[in-house]
């Protein structure tokens, strides 16, 4: 039994990716060397690639060698346990992110310098980037580098100073709702389908509102939870008004419609969900949920996929000459 246990180390089973590419076609063995490098695979030589051995790299290769098939290569994916434990620490090394993590925690603390110079809503499209490039680190982080956690504090941190200068006339609280710390590490919940107001509103709450919401998305019958926030739906916090949106509502509420970028943001999404002023850029946006829906297996993918377009709707708008740049 203690073998059995001590065969079971995450450093000793792992994939070997053994490839044989097209010869005839440069373009199609470039695309496979991107894959390979996308799902994070350690070259062992050429041709020779290797993965830790879990359900999802095993998945990920698998898929790759049916495309090799089709573009007349051909690969075999190898699962080898390895009982050297120095050999398994040699293979583990391969997957070290820590070189990674330092030079994004060098990057986002250099946009501290930045502070009260500036314009702080551009250190938060630079500071997007860089949360999308940790997520993107930590999802190939096999083995979880111990500079991981540090990595998601310095962010964490940056992002909320910088929302504290892009927004510093927020209230506390007052009115109907209340602001700041209330709103903070909470359990944020809305209702299925989810659809542009609703994943608008999730994205804005995710970059803007309270960085550490944990979503939950509510079947049609399900009882939103006491301690939840409840969004985008008949009796919740935050709801459709006669002339608002709820992505529009919560900008109102959080002091966040003296964006121009967001408040544009906020048009496109009000015809997107109930029609109205038309917006030249509404089709497209359209066009990309839709395919973001086609291409996700939960609501959890498709809310990361439509955080993208958000994200990038973001930045194109506020790009925009004198039409969604803020005034600063």
């Amino acid at each position: 039994m203690a073998k059995e246990k001590e065969s079971a180390r995450p450093d000793s089973k792992w994939l070997v990716y053994v490839a044989s590419f097209p010869t005839d076609d440069p373009a199609a063995r470039m695309r496979v060397l991107r894959t390979l490098e996308s799902l994070g695979c350690a070259v062992l030589r050429e041709g020779v690639y290797v993965l830790p051995d879990n359900q999802v790299n095993r998945q990920g290769l698998q898929r790759l060698s049916e495309h090799m098939t089709r573009i007349n290569g051909s690969a075999h994916i190898l699962q080898v346990t390895n009982s050297d434990a120095e050999q398994g620490q040699t293979f583990r090394s391969l997957f070290d992110r820590t070189g990674k993590y330092q030079e994004l925690i060098k990057a986002v603390e250099g946009l501290r310098a930045g502070f009260g110079i500036s314009d702080p809503s551009a250190i938060a499209r630079v500071l997007n980037k860089q949360r999308r490039e940790f997520e993107a680190i930590s999802a190939l982080d096999f083995f979880t580098s111990p500079l991981r956690e540090r990595t998601e504090e310095v962010l964490r941190g940056t992002e909320a100073e910088v929302r504290k200068r892009m927004f510093p006339d927020a209230p506390k609280a007052g009115g109907v709702t209340q602001t700041g710390r209330y709103y903070f590490k909470r359990v944020w919940a809305t209702r299925k389908p989810l659809w542009a107001d609703r994943l608008a509103s999730a994205w804005l709450i995710r970059r803007f509102i309270d960085p550490e919401a944990t979503l939950l998305w509510l079947d049609k019958s399900q009882e939103c939870p006491s301690t939840a926030v409840g969004f985008g739906f008949e009796g919740a916090t935050f709801s459709n008004s006669r002339d608002k949106v709820t992505f529009q509502e919560l900008l109102a509420s959080f002091s966040l419609d003296n964006s121009e970028t967001l408040a544009r943001i906020g048009t496109l999404v009000h015809f997107l969900d109930t029609g109205g002023a038309p917006v030249a850029e509404a089709a497209g946006v359209d066009t990309l949920l839709q395919g973001a829906r086609r291409r996700s297996n939960s609501d959890e993918e498709l809310f990361a996929e439509s955080e993208k377009t958000f994200d990038l709707l973001y930045e194109a708008y506020f790009e925009s000459p004198g039409k969604g740049a803020d005034p600063r």
